[in-house]
C-alpha cells in the first residue's frame, strides 16, 4: 500500500478507516507507534459506526481506551516505576537484599558496598522481564487490531445503514466455528450492528449495540488469552541471571579481575552464601513484580481521568435503556458470561488469566457504559495525531 499516515489523517476524525489502512498499521515495525496508530485507528472505527447507530457505544469505542492502556505496557512508563516502588517498599525484599548484601561484603570493595544495596535492586529489575510483558503485550494488540478492526473496516465500507444492504455475503465471508479459529461470534455481532443500523427503536438498538459489543468481546479475549497468560507469568526473576547481574555490576574490573574477585568469594566460603541469597531474593522478588505486573494489567484509564481497578466491583449503575432486558439472544449470552445478572455485584476480577473472570468484568462494563459520550473523544490531542500518524512517537502524557 502507498498510503501514508499523513494521507490517513486528512480523511478525518468520523470517516472510516479503509482495510488497506488497518493492513498498513498492522505492518508498522516500531510496536510503540503501532499501538498510538491503532489507538488512533480504532478511535476514527467508533465514531464512524456510532454515527450510524445513534451515537451509542461500540466495541471499537472500548477497544480505544483497553489499546491505550496496553500502551503503557508497551511502553513500560508505568510499570517500570510500579515495580521499582513495590521493591523499595517490600519488606521481604529489603531483607532478601540485605542478605545478599552482606554475602558479598568479603569480596566487594568498600567503595562499592556504600551503593550496593541500590544496586542489588536495579539488578532484580533488570533480570524481572519487563520486555516480555512489553512484548506480549504489544503481539496481542496486533493480534486482535489486524483481524477485528479489519473486519470493521470491511463492514463500514459495505453498509451505511440502508435497510435493503444484505448482510448475508458479509458474513458468510467469516468463518464458521467457535474461537479462537471461528469467527462464529463476529458473524452473529455484525449481523446485529446492522440491524442497529437500521431499527427506529431505541430500546431494541441499545440491545443489540450490547450483545453485539459482548459477542466481539468474547472472540476477541478467547483470542488474547496466550497473550495475556504470557505476560502475566512473565516476570521469572531467574537466580542464576540475578546471581550473574548482580557479579556483573558490584564487582570491578576486567574479566579477569571479576574472575579473582569470585574465586576469593568462593576461598572465603562465601559463594555458596550469595548463592542461596540470590536464590532467596530471586523468589521475594518475583512475588512483588508479578504482583506489580498484575495490578498494571488491570488497571483501565478512562476518559476525565477515571481510572478503573478491575479487581474492584465496577463503580457505575445500568443506563435506563439496559436496566431491564428483553432480546432472548442477549439473555441468552450473558447467562453464559454473567453469573450475578442485573448486577454489578462481584464483577470485580480474581484473576486477569481466567477467561470467565475477565468476561464477567468486560460485559457489565459494556452494558455500564454503553451510552457514555465521552468514551467517543479521542484519546490524543490533535498535535499528537499529526505526529503519530506520521511514524513519531508523539511528545506529551499519551
Amino acid at each position: 500500500m502507498t498510503q501514508t499516515g499523513a494521507d490517513a489523517h486528512v480523511l478525518g476524525e468520523d470517516s472510516a478507516p479503509a482495510v488497506g489502512e488497518v493492513e498498513w498499521i498492522s505492518a508498522h515495525a516500531d510496536p510503540v507507534v503501532r499501538n498510538l496508530q491503532i489507538t488512533h485507528c480504532y478511535h476514527r472505527l467508533s465514531r464512524a459506526l456510532a454515527a450510524r447507530t445513534g451515537g451509542a457505544a461500540n466495541w471499537c469505542t472500548f477497544a480505544v481506551w483497553a489499546s491505550r492502556q496496553v500502551g503503557q505496557s508497551i511502553r513500560q512508563e508505568d510499570l517500570a516505576r510500579t515495580v521499582e516502588r513495590l521493591l523499595r517498599s517490600s519488606p521481604e525484599v529489603a531483607a532478601g537484599v540485605d542478605l545478599v548484601v552482606r554475602g558479598l561484603r568479603r569480596g566487594v570493595p568498600q567503595e562499592v558496598l556504600e551503593h550496593a544495596h541500590g544496586v542489588v535492586r536495579q539488578a532484580v529489575l533488570a533480570t524481572a522481564r519487563l520486555d516480555d510483558v512489553s512484548a506480549a503485550a504489544a503481539r496481542g494488540n496486533l493480534k486482535v487490531f489486524e483481524e477485528v478492526a479489519r473486519e470493521f473496516a470491511r463492514f463500514l465500507a459495505a453498509f451505511t445503514g440502508g435497510a435493503d444492504e444484505p448482510i448475508g455475503e458479509f458474513r458468510d465471508s467469516l468463518r464458521p466455528g467457535e474461537p479462537p479459529e471461528g469467527q462464529r461470534y463476529l458473524r452473529q455481532a455484525f449481523g446485529r450492528y446492522h440491524r442497529a443500523m437500521t431499527t427506529g427503536d431505541a430500546k431494541q438498538r441499545a440491545e443489540l449495540l450490547l450483545l453485539a459489543n459482548i459477542e466481539v468481546g468474547l472472540h476477541e479475549q478467547t483470542r488474547l488469552q496466550p497473550e495475556i497468560a504470557a505476560a502475566m507469568q512473565a516476570p521469572v526473576v531467574h537466580p542464576r541471571e540475578l546471581e550473574q547481574r548482580l557479579f556483573d555490576l558490584l564487582l570491578p574490573g576486567n574479566a579477569v579481575v571479576r574472575w579473582l574477585r569470585k574465586a576469593l568469594l568462593f576461598v572465603l566460603g562465601r559463594r555458596t552464601a550469595v548463592r542461596i541469597a540470590t536464590e532467596q531474593l530471586a523468589d521475594q522478588a518475583r512475588a512483588v513484580v508479578r504482583r506489580a505486573v498484575t495490578r498494571h494489567l488491570m488497571t483501565l484509564a478512562l476518559p476525565g481521568g477515571e481510572v478503573l481497578d478491575l479487581s474492584d466491583d465496577l463503580p457505575a449503575t445500568f443506563p435506563p435503556l439496559l436496566t431491564e432486558l428483553a432480546d432472548p439472544d442477549l439473555l441468552a449470552l450473558l447467562a453464559q458470561v454473567d453469573p450475578t445478572p442485573d448486577s454489578v455485584r462481584d464483577t470485580a476480577a480474581r484473576d486477569w488469566a481466567d477467561l470467565p473472570d475477565r468476561m464477567h468484568y468486560i460485559a457489565d462494563m459494556f452494558r455500564c457504559h454503553a451510552v457514555r459520550a465521552d468514551l467517543l473523544g479521542p484519546p490524543f490531542t490533535a498535535e499528537q495525531v499529526e505526529e503519530l500518524t506520521a511514524g513519531r512517537r508523539p511528545t506529551g502524557p499519551l
